[in-house]
This record gives C-alpha cells, structure tokens and sequence, in this order.
C-alpha cells in the first residue's frame, strides 16, 4: 500500500467528485467495451479472433481493477459532516498498487494483440513477443517503487530507468515493426501505421501523470490530476485501442473471405454456408420461373 504521506489528508468536495466521476467512466468503458468485443468476435475471420479475445481480456482485467479501484477510493475518502466538506483521508490507505498490477497484466497484452492482429508469421511472430513483452513487465515494475514515494529524487531515478525499456518498446513497434507493415492489405495499411503511433503517443500520457509530483504539482492537485490522467490514458489506451484492433480484423476479414465482408457479420458457423465457391448464399427467396 502507499506510505500515507503520499496521498493527500483530504480532498474537496470538487475534487473527490472529478476522481470518482472518472473512475466511473474509466470502469464503464472498459466493462462494456469487453462485452462488445467478446460479442463481436465472430465477426471477423478465425486467424484473427485472438486479437480480438485478447483486446477483450485486456478490457477486462482493466475493468477489474477500476472496480477495486472505485471501492477502495470510497472508502479512503468518506465523505464529511456536510455536502461541502473534505472528504478526509480515513483508516483505509488509498492503494496505487491496483493500477500497476493492472499495467503488468494488461500492458504486455496489448503488445500481444497488435502482434495478433497483424497476422505474421509464427517465427517472426514470437521473435518480436520476446522482445516486447519482457521490456513492457521491466517498464512497469521500474516505475512502481517512484509511484509510491513523493519524494522528487527517488521519483526522478526510477522514472528515468523505467524509461530505459520504454525508449526500446518504442524503438520495436517504430522499426521492427515497420518492416511489416508493408506486407498488410492496403486498405489498412494506414490504419495500422495509425495504431502504431496512437499505442506510443498514448502510452506517453502515463509517464506525464507520472511527473506530476516532480513538475510542482503537490498534495491533493498532484493526487487528482495523477487519477484523472492515469485513467483517461486508460480508456483511450485499451477500450479505443481495442476497438480499432477490432476494426482492423474486420477489414482484413472482408478482403481474405467474403463471408466477413458484410456489415452485419455472421454467426459461428456461418463461415460453412453458402455456395460452393465459398460465398454466402444470396439474401431472400430465389425467383419463382414459370413455364409457358
């Protein structure tokens, strides 16, 4: 749990109500985005629903944790005599350990499902895992220790050896795989190329929260503003994340088998009906031909 000196004593009344006004969006995102995506995933071809089953779990551990999250605000903070008091920091300490048990769960899996999507290779496939996945648990464990310190120079220090493996993630997902990209249907090349920067653009939210404390920001505002990014970050970086991921399987499904290239997807099973050049049979009763 943190040190009770690295949350604040208490909080406003405005501001109790932005931390749990997003944590509650924060939980609501990810939980339905998950249902959608778990509903949605026979819309898209077999080769790649484990990107979207993952983007789903992904979603899902997440939402696990905002509830614990959510819960364990509450009862940090209860709330005071009056509609206007502070909302005091009570006998429950406020655990930031939730989020980082969440990132070292969720993070590499992210990884997994931008590899999933992109149909490579088995080979080149699990050559990048290996060097993605152990980076982003080395990154997260880093940071881990500065979070629960409000001290500036141990913050600081561990910030910057976390950065270590975030600068190699970086140099991976803009160069290696970049290599691939070229092999993709056309029609999501851009997308992909988009997906690519938006997972590394969003991935730097965090490290700015991060440095909230450092940058002047103290007390209850650091606390705050450190909630409202760290889980802004969060809903763009795996509820919108996963759903472009689902988009992009969509798209290659269509261009691979016609059967997924309507707007209304199909069932389990359905990919096994239709003609016999592997096309679904056409929509509505065949014309009845009449002789003379």
């Amino acid at each position: 749990m943190l040190p009770a000196q690295a949350v604040p004593a208490s909080l406003t009344a405005s501001q109790y109500a932005t931390v749990y006004n997003v944590l509650s969006l924060a939980l609501a995102s990810l939980l339905f985005t998950a249902i959608y995506l778990l509903f949605s995933r026979s819309r898209v071809a077999p080769r790649y629903r484990n990107a979207v089953v993952v983007s789903a779990i992904v979603c899902s551990i997440a939402a696990y944790h905002y509830f614990r999250i959510f819960e364990n605000f509450r009862d940090s903070f209860p709330p005071g005599a009056t509609a206007t008091a502070a909302h005091a920091l009570g006998n429950i300490e406020f655990n930031e350990g939730y989020r980082y048990v969440d990132w070292l769960l969720t993070v590499p899996l992210l990884l997994v499902e931008t590899v999933a999507v992109m149909a490579l290779a088995k080979v080149e496939q699990s050559r990048l895992l290996y060097k993605l996945v152990p980076a982003s648990a080395l990154m997260i464990i880093l940071g881990y220790p500065g979070e629960i310190t409000v001290e500036v120079v141990p913050r600081a220090l561990w910030g910057a050896a976390s950065t270590v493996p975030f600068v190699y993630l970086l140099y991976v997902l803009f160069v290696e795989l970049s290599r691939s990209i070229v092999r993709q249907p056309v029609e999501v090349q851009h997308t992909i190329k988009m997906l690519r920067i938006m997972l590394v653009g969003l991935w730097g939210i965090y490290p700015i929260a991060y440095l909230f404390p450092i940058l002047g920001l103290v007390g209850s505002d650091a606390f705050v503003s450190k909630q409202v990014g760290y889980s802004v970050a969060d809903i763009l970086a795996k509820a919108a994340y996963g759903l472009i991921i689902f988009k992009i399987a969509r798209v290659k499904s269509g261009l691979e088998d016609a059967v997924y290239a309507d707007d209304h997807g199909t069932e389990p099973g359905d990919e096994h009906r239709g003609n016999r050049n592997g096309r679904p049979a056409a929509d509505g009763p065949r014309p009845v031909v009449v002789a003379d």
